[in-house]
């Protein structure tokens, strides 16, 4: 039995199908257009006390030195935390304390998940 085998002259490259761009020459001047002037000048932005508060119940939320917050408010972690004397911030339960009818200050940052 005998194969013939036939070879192509030439094979296409990868090259071969992609669209050729030319570059730019480096000394070659380029147009460009003016920057447009800011439509508005930049304000310093500050975050609120709330948004402050939140943050910083944010990181206690995240912080796993004080056990886990599924399913208990943010003050029943802290307590429960200085009970095994794990130290957690005082400033965090006042905080709490403050504002204990806002459920978003009570509740931790996994409230809305199933256990």
């Amino acid at each position: 039995m005998i194969r013939l085998v036939t070879m192509t002259t030439k094979r296409g490259l990868i090259t071969d199908s992609f669209k050729v761009v030319k570059k730019s020459r480096r000394g070659a001047k380029q147009r460009k257009s003016p920057t447009p002037p800011p439509s508005q000048p930049a304000e310093d932005v500050t975050p609120s006390a709330r948004e402050e508060d939140l943050q910083q119940l944010k990181q206690f939320d995240l912080d796993w030195r004080f056990g886990p917050c599924t399913g208990i408010s943010r003050l029943q972690r802290w307590e429960r935390a200085k009970l095994h004397g794990l130290n957690p911030a005082e400033e965090i339960r006042e905080l709490l304390l403050q504002t204990q009818a806002d459920q978003e200050y009570c509740q931790s940052l996994w409230r809305d998940y199933p256990l």
